[in-house]
């Protein structure tokens, strides 16, 4: 019997599949699968900023609390974007770097952000529950027909309503993308913006669907065919009164020093030297190369480079985060932490660049600098909560201050926000026995032992 119904296997494979993976066609994909699969996450304030200066408004006129949505950039050459519960959008590094242009990214970013308006996280269950009906049905009728003898048949049976819940599963995924390049149209439309980019992206990588599409029903696919898809989107832009408005040269500029920036960081800097040859003396090229050198590592060179390019951009924040990690890395601690302080004092609202002073004070190991390190920190966390390294180095910045039990809740902090339940119950029950009795700390350390219990058990006890 369970070679039988081995049969029936393939269609919850496909649901699943196309629930959790994205590809080129963005369609929503699980939190927990993503945390799953170990995705890895880059954090760089430039290019988060510079992403959600396009995103915010779209969010906006989404009628979605850009405070509520949460942005993250994954270190993974293939070219995806997708969301997950819980308002979360993430785009690939493959992505950003395929795309040409600031208005094809913001195109992505309007098409996800679609899902997210929609909730088709919460409403592909619908499709999955339609897909389920006649799926039951004929394991049932198969059943009943193959215990009657009638094994052919109910094989038939079997195979005949897999196929009928398969195509009313990717019918629903169909309607969900069309669904989703409409609204993303509408938000780019709200927005003043050009819809020229989303179509782009879809011209830009149909070939790669084209020679599949050959072999394949239409109606076996989970998105729009290719044709069609920017037949529609077509339509679309033409009828948008902003159909040739183009991203600024500010804008512009901006994306090309983050791709230039990511570049650096994550190609191999050989690839990075090859792509930006020192003839190129443009700023994205002198930024790129300035990665490459600091990750090779020839900290002279990257030296050189960050400080051409401060001469041009004295009060560029993010230039000065760079040089301020170089002279760091460089084992100059003391004159790293003079560019720090000047790139927060220019951005006070970047959270990681503050961890990062914080942690250069505290690298210059001068007693004096320890409450400057801490209060820093603590002013970096209450920016972004979730920040682990940040938590990391206040536990060191309140041991060194002779805090010992903020220090303890800080490392449990630190735990809890990874999930690792157990050393996070350890070091808050150790956080407990030096704080105050019903203070606002102490109490903190009494609610991560007892969510972190409960995760503990809802996991099995690991």
């Amino acid at each position: 019997m369970n070679s039988r119904l081995s049969a029936l296997r393939p269609i919850f494979g496909l649901v699943v599949a196309a629930l959790l993976i994205a590809g080129l066609a963005f369609f929503p994909a699980s939190h927990a699968q993503a945390q799953g699969q170990g995705l890895a996450f880059i954090r760089d304030t430039e290019a988060e900023r510079v992403l959600r200066s396009k995103l915010d408004p779209i969010l906006l006129a989404a009628g979605l609390v850009p405070q509520d949505v949460h942005l993250y950039i994954v270190n993974d050459p293939s070219i995806n974007a997708f969301v997950a519960e819980g308002q979360n959008m993430f785009l690939h590094t493959g992505l950003l770097m395929a795309l040409d242009t600031p208005n094809q990214v913001t195109g992505v970013m309007a098409h996800e952000t679609g899902h997210m308006a929609h909730g088709d996280l919460v409403r592909a269950t619908q499709g999955m529950k339609a897909a389920t009906i006649p799926l039951l049905l004929s394991m049932a009728a198969g059943l009943a027909a193959i215990i009657a003898g009638a094994g052919q048949a109910g094989e038939a049976i079997l195979l005949a309503g897999q196929q009928i819940a398969e195509r009313t599963f990717l019918a629903y995924s169909r309607t969900v993308e069309a669904n989703a390049d409409q609204a993303g149209m509408r938000f780019l439309t709200a927005t003043h913006q050009s819809g020229e980019g989303m179509l782009q992206v879809f011209k830009k990588f149909q070939d790669q669907e084209i020679l599949s599409s050959q072999r394949i029903d239409p109606f076996a696919q989970t998105h729009p065919a290719p044709s069609d898809r920017i037949s529609g989107l077509q339509e679309l832009v033409d009828a948008s009164p902003y159909r040739d408005v183009k991203d600024s040269p500010e804008t512009v500029y901006a994306f090309d020093m983050v791709r230039a920036k990511l570049r650096g960081y994550i190609q191999p800097s050989d690839v990075t030297l090859r792509q930006y040859p020192i003839t190129d003396t443009g700023k994205p090229a002198r930024y790129a190369r300035a990665m490459a050198y600091f990750k090779a590592p020839d900290m002279q060179k990257a030296l050189g480079e960050i400080e051409g390019l401060l001469k041009d951009e004295p009060e560029n924040p993010y230039f000065l985060e760079m040089y301020g990690q170089i002279k760091v890395e460089m084992g100059k601690v003391e004159e790293g932490i003079v560019p720090y302080r000047k790139a927060v004092e220019i951005l006070p609202d970047a959270p990681l660049i503050r961890v990062a002073l914080g942690a250069a004070l505290l690298g210059a190991e001068n007693p004096q600098y320890a409450r400057e390190a801490a209060t820093q920190l603590q002013m970096g966390l209450k920016q972004d909560f979730d920040d682990p390294y940040g938590w990391y180095e206040l536990a060191e910045a309140y041991s060194r201050l002779g805090q010992t039990g903020k220090a303890e809740l800080a490392t449990a902090e630190r735990y809890f926000i990874l999930g690792i339940y157990p050393p996070a119950i350890q070091f808050a029950g150790r956080a407990q026995r030096y704080l105050p009795q019903g203070s606002t700390d102490w109490q903190r350390a009494v609610d991560i032992i007892a969510i972190s219990q409960t995760q503990q058990k809802a996991q099995g006890g690991r």
